[in-house]
């Protein structure tokens, strides 16, 4: 079954993001166009946040045995403090 609206493609978001950064750094934009920019920079960042949660919960389902974890968690940089 087809779904009415389909996700954006993570990379292709990524990439558009990548983009609209390297625009926004070249600093050839009005006002106008960068504050436009960002906004799409931020709901684009939402949106690659949000596959990203998406994948990491599915790793989770896919390496938990009977409830139990079965790969420790990796350290994030706030573990290096």
């Amino acid at each position: 079954m087809a779904k009415g609206k389909k996700k954006p493609d993570f990379e292709q978001s990524l990439a558009e993001l990548e983009a609209l950064v390297d625009t926004l750094e070249a600093g050839d934009l009005s006002l106008e166009q960068s504050l436009t920019s960002f906004e799409k920079g931020i709901a684009l960042t939402r949106t690659c946040q949000a596959a990203l949660n998406e994948a990491e919960q599915a790793v989770k389902i896919l390496t938990e045995k009977n409830g139990q974890s079965t790969l420790d968690d990796m350290p994030t940089a706030s573990d290096d403090d």
